[in-house]
């Protein structure tokens, strides 16, 4: 127990040594405190910097997505403009076929109707032959 107006038991070394310990412990406390600042500036820029990012990217995305809804809009014209296309070159094959074998069938008459035009004038010639012998 201590009694007024005596001595501490601690020599004053010792509560030196002591004083210097928590002092130096201060110190390292608050380098510790300024290493921590400085790491919380560079996250919070390195935020600052995604953040930007993200926003940047979110921007994109939106373009993106709009051209996707552009590009899928012709492309649905496209299809359409292609079946219609594919009906329309089925049509002309069909009046082409069509068309060839009338084609083929007037030629077929023409060459009968040249035949039939010969055997006339052989008849005519033969006949005009025969008056002519009378």
């Amino acid at each position: 127990m201590y009694t007024v107006g005596t001595e501490c038991s601690f020599p004053r070394t010792q509560v030196a040594r002591k004083l210097a310990m928590v002092e130096a412990d201060l110190e390292r406390a608050e380098e510790r405190a300024e290493a921590g600042e400085s790491k919380i500036v560079e996250l919070e820029e390195e935020l600052r910097v995604v953040g930007n990012n993200l926003k940047s990217l979110e921007v994109s995305e939106e373009k993106a997505t709009r051209k996707e809804d552009e590009y899928s809009i012709t492309l649905k014209q496209m299809e359409q403009q292609l079946r219609e296309a594919e009906a329309r070159a089925e049509f002309a094959e069909r009046s082409v076929q069509k068309l060839q074998k009338e084609v083929d069938r007037l030629e077929d008459d023409l060459l009968l109707e040249k035949e039939k035009n010969k055997m006339l004038a052989d008849e005519m010639e033969a006949t005009l032959h025969d008056i002519q012998n009378m």
